[in-house]
């Protein structure tokens, strides 16, 4: 049997949650996304490449889950080896993947949401497509603020450096 430190377990959970609820509010963004780009490719077959544009935009937040996961993983001695964290440390981890795990996710949502919206309206007028590319970037500073958050947790709580 392995024995890992418990600060090193909470950092587990802390990538878990990140990479976790990132991913399930990009997947579901997405999916939405997806969906209204489905129905406007039905209508228009030019609305392809600007339906898949809209349907990626909700990927940055399972990247940025992604991201911290890794780091958690890292720099905990999960993955390389070195030295486990200690309670206090882990409970940071946790705290970080929690500020992007629940950031990407309403991030994501929204984002697939307005996504979807805007390529009912490049549908419309081909004319909204920059519209509707920064309306739909609108949602993306939320998992942006959860990001930077997770990363200044990282930093002054000692697990990076």
């Amino acid at each position: 049997m392995v024995e890992i430190a418990l600060g090193t377990a909470l950092a587990a959970i802390g990538a878990g949650v990140a990479v976790g609820f990132a991913g399930l509010g990009s997947g579901l963004g997405q999916g939405i996304a997806a969906a209204g780009s489905v129905g406007a490719v039905a209508e228009d077959s030019d609305m392809f490449a600007r339906g898949i544009i809209f349907s990626a935009l909700p990927e940055t937040q399972a990247i940025y889950g992604f991201l911290i996961a890794i780091l958690l993983l890292v720099f905990s001695g999960l993955l390389g080896g070195g030295e486990g964290l200690d309670v206090t440390a882990g409970l940071i981890a946790v705290g970080a993947g929690a500020a992007i795990g629940f950031a990407g996710l309403g991030s994501g949502m929204g984002q697939g949401i307005t996504a979807a919206s805007s390529v009912g309206a490049v549908v419309e007028d081909p004319d909204m497509f920059a519209r509707g590319i920064i309306f739909s970037a609108l949602p993306e500073t939320q998992a942006i603020y959860g990001f930077l958050i997770a990363i200044l947790l990282m930093v002054f709580g000692r697990i990076l450096g």
